[in-house]
């Protein structure tokens, strides 16, 4: 399916120029759902949703998110304004992610979460301090995703079932705060000349290998 490409700040509809994408007006009489909304039904639902959430309206997809969402959590620095947060934010939602987190600036680039962040819980931090604070009153590990000094290899570490997985800036990767007091510090084992991977690809390969270790994993195929 084509995915759509909607504005950063824009309501959840398909970029005119792209090929059409989800479902038309649906065939009367409509299915007697509380779950759909008319409008879709009357007018085809064109959403960057999956098949089985076509017509829902978005209350009924998150209420229906929320009674399965992964205990995992992410968090992502926002100090310079990083196109990337919107690709951590689109993945959250694949996995299912309980909620993510924006440390920093509240205001973030929306525009590669390809309005996945409608469907999902979001908490503002002002600073780090505020993320460990509320970390701790939880008592949700925090775990650093960057490669620094000390950093245990991702693909050895067991994962807290409860954590928060925290990823920085593109360039300056997660502040020296949040890795004083993360719980742990993991980075992503490397094999080629450059010393970094992009972040939001981090932060993609982090939230799957807490999914390959926690969730349940129908087997067969995925469609």
């Amino acid at each position: 399916m084509t995915p759509q490409h909607p504005t950063a700040d824009g309501p959840d509809r398909p970029d005119p120029a792209a090929r059409e994408v989800g479902v038309g007006p649906h065939p009367l009489p409509w299915p007697d759902d509380p779950r759909l909304d008319p409008e879709l039904l009357a007018g085809g639902d064109r959403r960057n949703v999956v098949d089985h959430y076509r017509y829902w309206s978005r209350e009924a997809i998150v209420a229906d998110l929320d009674a399965r969402r992964h205990p995992l959590h992410v968090a992502i620095e926002n100090l310079e304004h990083d196109a990337n947060i919107g690709s951590v934010v689109r993945t959250a939602n694949a996995f299912a992610v309980g909620a993510f987190h924006i440390v920093g600036r509240r205001r973030w680039n929306r525009r590669g979460a390809m309005v996945t962040d409608r469907y999902q819980h979001e908490i503002h931090h002002p600073d780090a301090e505020h993320l460990i604070a509320w970390a701790r009153q939880e008592q949700r590990p925090l775990v650093a995703i960057d490669l620094v000094p000390g950093a245990q290899p991702l693909e050895h570490v067991v994962l807290p079932r409860r954590c928060v997985l925290v990823v920085g800036q593109e360039g300056p990767g997660v502040s020296e705060r949040i890795l004083e007091a993360a719980d742990l510090v993991v980075g992503i084992s490397q094999f080629g000349s450059t010393r970094s991977i992009n972040v939001a690809a981090a932060a993609a390969i982090a939230m799957h290998s807490w999914i390959v270790q926690h969730a349940d994993i129908p087997r067969g195929p995925l469609l």
